[in-house]
């Protein structure tokens, strides 16, 4: 039944989804300006890190696509509820978990197509990487937006108005955003701030594949990846669900 319903609420938001090219095209919009603008100014530079500036940035750019589009997923949830959507739907015998989980995989699966335009331009601008390092780039930034866009949603069934929820949602992006070090290694930066990062699950994400984008797939940084992402997705699902269980949405 779960799988049943999950994968119709899956349908009626993809569908959604692909009738709005904006929606799809624009959130790629800001890591494709870092990737133009911001990757030349990188090249040559001694990046303190294994890897060429293309297999530093483009990591991170991959999981800032994740990290922003996902924390404001919260935003439809929003808007169904200012619409009757949600007071329609807590009438209906739907499983509660697939409410949520239809929604965070549509959100998987857009992200993901967002992740290949997105290499996909950095390869032509003169990224090299070994294809398995790609596909598990593309594995962290699927578990990244589940675990994001489950916490999102959550979030949204708690405040009240978009005032109420993107300050909050900026508030936590941002300092997570440079205290990964999305844009550049942190070890370039002084020894307090290394050591802050790293209390910063992302951080340990964004090693992980840049480890995988030079080849190297059985570091430390992986498995540290690999645990952080697994047990973050795990916990933020569960938070979700147990949200929209008490919801009665």
């Amino acid at each position: 039944m779960l799988l049943h319903d999950t994968a119709l609420v899956f349908g009626r938001y993809a569908r959604q989804t692909l009738r709005s090219k904006f929606q799809i095209l624009f959130g790629i919009l800001m890591p494709l300006l870092y990737l133009l603008f911001f990757g030349p100014l990188l090249t040559g530079l001694p990046l303190g890190s294994a890897g060429d500036s293309w297999q530093v940035l483009v990591p991170g750019l991959l999981l800032q696509l994740g990290l922003f589009g996902a924390s404001f997923a919260g935003f439809a949830i929003i808007i169904d509820k200012s619409t009757g959507v949600v007071e329609r739907m807590r009438v209906t015998p739907v499983s509660r978990p697939a409410l949520l989980l239809g929604r965070v995989l549509r959100d998987a699966l857009l992200f993901m197509f967002q992740a290949v335009l997105l290499v996909l331009t950095a390869l032509v601008m003169g990224l090299r990487a070994p294809l398995p390092g790609v596909l598990i780039g593309f594995a962290f930034v699927g578990l990244l937006t589940v675990s994001l866009a489950s916490l999102s949603y959550a979030l949204a069934m708690k405040v009240g108005s978009p005032q109420e929820f993107g300050p909050v949602i900026n508030s936590l992006t941002m300092p997570s955003m440079l205290l990964s070090g999305l844009m550049l290694p942190m070890t370039l930066g002084p020894g307090w701030l290394d050591v802050l990062s790293h209390l910063t699950p992302f951080r340990y994400l964004v090693d992980a594949v840049r480890d995988a984008y030079v080849g190297s797939y059985t570091t430390a940084h992986m498995l540290y990846g690999v645990l952080v992402s697994l047990g973050f997705a795990a916990v933020s699902v569960t938070a979700g669900t147990r949200v929209f269980r008490r919801a009665g949405v």
